[in-house]
């Protein structure tokens, strides 16, 4: 599948450090350690509606950690899915009256123009399901080779306890994961399963909805074991980050590792699972079944569109791990700052900049800091704009202001 076009980033002077990022199966902030290249996975969009500005923070936090990979001198390899065939996006097709794939099609390219805008530095595989079910179908069918795969009256589930290490990425209790599985896609209910919290493999095809044939008869994959499927064939076992919003710590995350360990009899599925904080709008998780969205397109469209690097910088102003919601402050605080950013790098020389890259180098590699971040260029702006004072003006400082904030926060100036 194709993804979108790559923006051009600056090189910066000297070299960055890999980022530290909070990992959630450990429950605390450790180094990312990357040999050679940096592997990460991300779970993409089920494209039934439009990219929301919670989709575009969690795609920013892992713009964010390939930006800082990358200052540090590695060569990254990021893999992010499209799940194109799923019961919500089968579901909104039906209600709107229009052909599945017509609507996948379209909101896949609306999200394309969308991460461009915002200018995201896009993966070097982006990957649809529907492309990759003999590849899940391989994966399903090692997985009842190894006894880690039974039926139930023609579909294929996952028992949880083929994996001994099931339960280590949430760290959740039973009674927390089986709320969640009824919550987020799972059949807890269904009569015939060895336990309530194992997840659907494949679902045997059914009249009106779309199947592949395969090994394994006609039907189609799961929600977990595609990117279980996908990573692996793409990054193998144990690669460094795998990312996507906080709902999916569990079941996507947890399901997804256990699959891959029991696939390959191999531990851990990823060094470090990273999670980007809900959005929220009056008082609610912004989401697509509740319909309280903020689009990114609706937002930067129209004559008074807003700017997309405003756009940027108003999620940027907020720590990735930090619930937030948005409000109409936002904008107006996002643009102001853009402008006072640009109006000081277009002066002809500045305060000496060299404090100000390791400065944000600094705030990006403890967790991401981006509010911390933010604060440093305002400081060195807000002293650029007061005229000449007792610092000596340096002709080549705001370049390099313009490009480390380009290059570490993906803002253009």
């Amino acid at each position: 599948m194709r993804s979108w076009p790559a923006p051009e980033v600056p090189r910066l002077p000297g070299t960055g450090r890999p980022p530290r990022v909070y990992d959630s199966a450990s429950r605390e902030v450790r180094a990312t350690d990357p040999q050679g290249t940096a592997r990460m996975y991300v779970c993409g969009i089920t494209p039934y509606d439009a990219t929301h500005l919670g989709h575009a923070f969690t795609y920013l936090t892992f713009d964010l950690v390939q930006r800082v990979w990358r200052d540090a001198g590695l060569d990254v390899h990021y893999v992010q899915n499209v799940t194109d065939v799923d019961d919500p996006l089968l579901d909104r097709a039906n209600e709107r009256g229009v052909d599945w794939r017509e609507l996948a099609t379209s909101e896949i390219e609306l999200f394309r123009t969308d991460m461009a805008a915002l200018r995201v530095i896009p993966p070097r595989e982006f990957i649809g399901v529907v492309e990759a079910v003999p590849l899940v179908a391989k994966m399903v069918e090692t997985l009842r080779s190894r006894g880690a795969a039974y039926d139930v009256d023609g579909d294929i589930y996952f028992p949880v306890d083929a994996d001994p290490n099931f339960g280590g990425v949430s760290g959740f209790d039973r009674e927390t994961m089986l709320a969640l599985s009824a919550e987020r896609g799972g059949d807890p209910d269904r009569h015939g399963k060895k336990d309530p919290l194992d997840p659907l493999l494949w679902r045997a095809a059914r009249d009106g909805e779309p199947s592949w044939e395969s090994p394994l008869g006609a039907g189609r994959p799961g929600w977990h074991v595609e990117c279980s499927a996908i990573s692996l064939d793409n990054l193998g076992m144990t690669f460094d980050v795998e990312g996507g919003g906080s709902d999916l710590v569990f079941p996507h995350h947890e399901m997804s590792a256990s699959h891959a360990q029991a696939a390959t009899g191999e531990y851990p599925h990823a060094k470090a699972y990273v999670h980007a904080a809900m959005v929220g709008l009056d008082g609610e998780k912004m989401s697509k079944s509740l319909g309280n969205l903020v689009l990114v397109s609706k937002l930067r469209g129209g004559a008074d569109g807003m700017d997309p690097m405003a756009i940027r910088l108003a999620l940027l102003d907020h720590h990735y791990r930090t619930e937030w919601e948005w409000t109409a402050a936002d904008r107006p605080a996002a643009e102001q700052r853009l402008e006072t950013w640009r109006r000081a790098v277009a002066l002809e020389s500045g305060p000496a900049a060299g404090g100000v890259l390791e400065a944000v180098r600094d705030r990006m590699a403890d967790d991401l800091d981006t509010p911390g971040a933010l604060r440093v260029v305002d400081g060195w702006a807000e002293r650029a704009l007061a005229g000449p004072g007792e610092e000596a003006a340096d002709a080549d400082a705001p370049l390099l202001v313009r490009d480390t904030v380009d290059a570490l926060l993906g803002v253009a100036l």
